[in-house]
């Protein structure tokens, strides 16, 4: 369906876009300051999620309409950015609760803390304004038009920058998380790291908010 030209280019082409830490790669490693590993990597996987429902709002139109649109585009920006605003307030709040002994013992509730985590790097990942531009404007210049079934081609083209995304990101958090531990010998310095990605996180949203198309 698609060629293995068209995917090496795309790759290659994902590779640099990716290669650039934007507000994902900022977004896991204030998780992971914040949070840890475990958060790290729960992030990770819902920033890709959210960033593949983009490729899907491509293959049907609506990724070129957020992308033209002045308006939608701001909205989806600025929704974005105040989430990540939001996460980082309560992150900075709670940064006195971060003892040490808790990055040694797992917390009560768990697995509802990972959904949780998850759709929020899913929500962040489908906001991203980097993600909407590249999707919307990169992603359809590898589709073979005269091969048909458009749609499914984006679907499996925009596999490859997700699975990038994924090992890349994965890797930043759990690097953020390891310097986390060693900061974590005592409460009060992991209190310090816990406050920093809290404010990471408020600064990331400020820069989505403030940068962008001028149009």
């Amino acid at each position: 369906m698609v060629s293995t030209d068209r995917i090496l280019a795309f790759a290659a082409m994902s590779l640099l876009v990716i290669a650039i830490p934007g507000p994902s790669v900022l977004f896991v490693i204030g998780r992971a300051l914040a949070h840890g590993r475990r958060t790290a990597v729960a992030t990770a996987f819902g920033n890709v999620l959210g960033s593949y429902l983009l490729v899907v709002a491509v293959s049907i139109g609506i990724g070129s309409l957020v992308e033209r649109s002045v308006t939608v585009y701001l909205t989806v920006k600025l929704l974005g950015a105040a989430y990540l605003v939001h996460l980082g307030v309560q992150a900075f709040r709670h940064r006195k609760e971060l003892k040490a002994s808790a990055i040694r013992r797992p917390a009560a509730g768990a697995p509802r803390g990972d959904l949780r985590t998850i759709l929020d790097g899913a929500l962040v990942g489908v906001t991203n304004p980097k993600g909407v531009v590249f999707f919307a404007a990169v992603l359809p210049q590898f589709v073979d038009h005269t091969a048909g079934r458009v749609p499914a081609q984006m679907l499996l083209l925009g596999l490859v920058p997700i699975s990038i995304g994924l090992v890349t990101d994965t890797l930043w958090g759990l690097t953020a998380s390891a310097a986390r531990t060693w900061f974590a010998r005592s409460d009060r310095r992991l209190s310090l790291v816990g406050g920093a990605g809290g404010m990471a996180m408020i600064g990331l949203g400020v820069t989505v908010a403030v940068t962008g198309r001028a149009d």
